[in-house]
């Protein structure tokens, strides 16, 4: 029988992942929208938006590039005053708390600024490890790599989870393995379809799937 590894590394996603946050941004989107001059977003095109990776997204909402850094700069300011309406999944205290309890490394790689993601996270800070923060869109990969040198460990024994199809493009770059949720953005027929190498339905599937990998390594 083939083992999976044991993965000593626990990589998060922040938004969509461990924090609310979807709510918050239909709220702020389409001001944002205007603010940089691309599409809005309607109701009715929330569900197709789901089901596409970022390219086709950035398109459809005619988004440029070069537009990109400022617009990410312009979200992260804008949500550190708002920080407060964006509660964590309920679940997520927990469950980081039993796979550090459990001997899991964790790290957090986000899009978002550290301090924001320090301020949400509050207390439970303290059990990550590691932190890179202020991805670009495309460029988790990077984010990924530098953390995995970091932690000083080989890629067969790090796990990234996040919510979108970008998350594992990034993570099967890097050769890190990779686990999608189904709570967050992107839809499960989207995540599917990239074959990650974990699919977690609930909070709590996290730490029964990452133990269960580590019982049938050890």
């Amino acid at each position: 029988m083939q083992y999976s590894p044991l993965y000593s590394l626990v990589i998060f996603d922040l938004d969509g992942t461990l924090a609310d946050s979807f709510p918050w941004f239909r709220r702020h989107v389409n001001g944002v929208a205007d603010r940089f001059a691309f599409r809005r977003i309607a109701d009715e095109d929330v569900e197709s938006l789901r089901h596409a990776d970022s390219r086709e997204i950035l398109t459809r909402l005619e988004v440029p590039t070069w537009k990109l850094p400022a617009i990410a700069r312009h979200m992260r300011r804008l949500k550190a005053q708002h920080i407060q309406d964006i509660p964590l999944f309920d679940g997520a205290e927990a469950m980081l708390r039993t796979l550090s309890q459990a001997g899991f490394r964790l790290a957090l790689v986000s899009s978002d600024s550290e301090a924001n993601a320090r301020q949400q996270l509050g207390e439970l800070a303290a059990l990550f490890s590691h932190f890179d923060c202020g991805a670009s869109i495309f460029g988790k990969a990077r984010k990924f790599r530098r953390v995995v040198k970091r932690a000083g460990l080989a890629p067969d024994a790090v796990i990234a989870i996040g919510d979108e199809v970008r998350d594992i493009e990034a993570a099967r770059s890097v050769g890190i393995a990779c686990g999608a949720v189904r709570w967050g953005f992107a839809s499960s027929e989207a995540l599917r379809a990239r074959a990650p190498d974990l699919m977690f339905e609930r909070m709590e599937d996290i730490v029964r799937e990452l133990a269960a990998t580590r019982r049938k390594a050890e």
